[in-house]
């Protein structure tokens, strides 16, 4: 963990001198708490929509499964829905991978930003809804992740036909935590209609334990 590290954005608040109270690390990353007075003048500067105004525990679900279940060194990773995008930082810290964030609401990215420079690693960040990532966008991605994604009806659907784009598009593994909400299930049993799914109960035991399940999707094998 870097001594000293400033922000792009002379206006954004400076993390000064690291361990400080109210940060943590789980699987490998470091991370902070919502009363660590950076985050709290961020808050001040940001106002994140979309449940975009914390870290999420199914992301710890998320970095446990892929660490049992790793992504190859150097792959290019996106993280959908991103909020302050702790599993992309994951991601770029643990397997070297070229990783994009995205997110609907460009707010959440000064968050990931202090992510991505306390854990000294570089994310890509774009703004955007899933319904207007293309084929050709996703494609680029081996592979995509997303946790705490699936929250509203009205996602279920874009969600499902996004993923269809990706595997048209080339991506190979689409892995998704959630905390276990009926539209997650729906979603999975989707997928399952049309893909090679594993679903499963899964659980984190960094910083604390939480429970939940993963859904991993790839395309079927061509006959």
């Amino acid at each position: 963990m870097r001594g000293l590290f400033s922000l792009i954005n002379r206006n954004m608040p400076r993390l000064e001198r690291p361990p400080e109270e109210h940060v943590y690390q789980a699987y490998g990353i470091y991370m902070l708490e919502s009363k660590h007075r950076l985050i709290r003048n961020l808050k001040k500067l940001y106002s994140p929509s979309v449940h975009g105004h914390k870290t999420w525990r199914s992301s710890f679900l998320l970095m446990d499964y892929l660490r049992e279940h790793p992504i190859k060194k150097g792959s290019t990773v996106m993280e959908i829905g991103c909020g302050w995008g702790p599993a992309a930082v994951y991601c770029a810290k643990s397997f070297e991978a070229k990783v994009t964030g995205v997110d609907m609401d460009k707010d959440v990215f000064p968050f990931l930003s202090v992510y991505a420079e306390l854990n000294n690693v570089k994310v890509a960040t774009k703004v955007s809804r899933f319904e207007n990532l293309t084929a050709k966008r996703l494609g680029r991605e081996k592979v995509i992740v997303g946790a705490d994604i699936c929250f509203w009806d009205s996602l279920v659907k874009p969600l499902h036909k996004m993923i269809g784009r990706a595997f048209k598009g080339g991506t190979k593994r689409i892995i998704i935590a959630d905390p276990g909400r009926p539209t997650f299930y729906e979603l999975a049993d989707l997928c399952s209609k049309k893909y090679q799914t594993n679903f499963c109960e899964w659980y984190s035991v960094e910083p604390s334990r939480s429970t939940g399940e993963i859904l991993e999707i790839r395309p079927k094998k061509k006959k």
